[in-house]
């Protein structure tokens, strides 16, 4: 654990040399659901769950909203922004509850959603238009497969941080920094 960080009493550790359900190189004290189960990967289910949930309620809001003027592509769009913003904080702060480094945590975020919605890009036309079924159901079936990516890219990229060993020295890189 990095000497910036102050662990709460009695809350698990937060590396993997210490906890092996936590992976190498994400860094800082655990959100609270993480201290209320205890186990990383339920954590990342757990928020995965209520993110589909979430990222299912844009999307049928969306849908309802502008996709029957605009069309379910547009739909798609829309609530992939919203989702990746409502997903990214909460990841960032009730599991993996890293500091500093926002901004590149939210590129690096944004980049293994954008993988998913390049999926999500493919096979939804596929399912509409050429299995001919509809654009709710499709969705549904299409959250599957990019839940299995997210879970992939999230644990070993999205808020990995380098080992201790591997930390530069520079201040501006420090992870109390907010950027």
């Amino acid at each position: 654990m990095s000497p910036e960080v102050e662990p709460d009493a009695g809350a698990p550790a937060t590396d993997a040399t210490h906890n092996p359900s936590v992976p190498p190189g994400v860094d800082g004290p655990p959100g609270w659901l993480l201290r209320v189960i205890h186990d990383q990967r339920a954590a990342f289910l757990v928020v995965g769950v209520a993110n589909t949930l979430i990222g299912l309620f844009w999307f049928v809001t969306f849908q309802y909203l502008v996709g029957r003027h605009v069309g379910y592509m547009v739909t798609l769009a829309c609530a992939h922004v919203a989702s990746v913003l409502c997903a990214f904080w909460l990841y960032r702060l009730v599991v993996f509850r890293v500091r500093g480094h926002v901004l590149r945590d939210l590129l690096r975020f944004e980049s293994v959603y954008l993988s998913a919605l390049a999926v999500n890009g493919v096979l939804l036309p596929l399912l509409v238009e050429i299995a001919h079924l509809p654009v709710l159901v499709s969705q549904f079936l299409i959250v599957g497969v990019t839940s299995l990516m997210s879970w992939f890219g999230h644990k070993h990229f999205s808020f990995r941080r380098p080992a201790a060993a591997e930390q530069p020295s520079d201040s501006s890189d420090s992870p109390h920094d907010p950027r």
